[in-house]
């Protein structure tokens, strides 16, 4: 198993430019595997982790419904911000400057292939890192995406997941707010839950965060968590 992982920031990047990017790293990661299942080889694949971060962007999920996005064209267009259809779970959701948006492309062969454990282990390394800042957060059962508050009337998401995996490689990721201007989820119905808010590090602590060194707990609390070899 090769645990060593690369690590990317590609800073503020459009989305279409990332999830181009993002697809030829899927893509040369499974050909490896399948090369090896018809040869009969075991050449290592490699692991990716990237974070981004996006102008203002929603995307819908393949299990998505269009109707929880509340905008047309043109208040696409006054809001600044574009709207794709993806090919990863879950339903809508927001990418903005402020956030973190993590994508591990991962082969999941050199850690462990259960994809319920790997939302879960994605979940774990923000609610740690949100520990070193003294919120309190878990999850809500019956959801994906990391939660303060989930036991009560008051529960709010901070994190929201979406993944895709084949042949047990993972592309797409999570996204976790840290600065992001709120405001534009209340252009959608976040992951399709009408009835719950959404908040942000900011939000929580009363003022904007330093997020280079939100990234850096965060990535140190995935590498822990998965046992990985971080390069850059």
């Amino acid at each position: 198993m090769n645990r060593t992982v690369v690590f990317e920031d590609w800073g503020l990047l459009d989305y279409q430019e990332a999830w181009n990017k993002q697809e030829a790293l899927f893509a040369e990661v499974v050909a490896k595997k399948t090369k090896n299942r018809l040869e009969g080889t075991a050449l290592p694949t490699t692991n990716y982790l990237v974070f981004t971060e996006h102008p203002h962007v929603y995307t819908l999920g393949k299990s998505g419904k269009p109707e929880n996005l509340l905008l047309d064209e043109r208040g696409l267009l006054e809001r600044q911000a574009t709207f794709y259809k993806i090919n990863r779970g879950g339903d809508i959701t927001y990418h903005g400057p402020g956030q973190i948006v993590g994508y591990p492309i991962l082969d999941l062969d050199n850690f462990f292939t259960d994809i319920h454990l790997y939302l879960r282990t994605l979940e774990e390394a923000v609610i740690r890192t949100l520990a070193d800042y003294g919120i309190e957060a878990g999850r809500y059962p019956g959801y994906t995406g990391v939660w303060l508050d989930a036991d009560n009337d008051r529960a709010r998401k901070i994190c929201a997941l979406g993944v895709r995996a084949s042949r047990w490689v993972t592309m797409h990721g999570f996204a976790f707010n840290v600065n992001a201007d709120l405001d534009y989820f209340g252009n959608i119905v976040p992951c399709g839950i009408d009835d719950k808010d959404v908040t942000s590090m900011q939000r929580e602590l009363g003022g904007p965060q330093d997020i280079g060194r939100v990234k850096a707990r965060l990535k140190s609390h995935i590498a822990d968590l998965f046992g990985m070899e971080l390069i850059d």
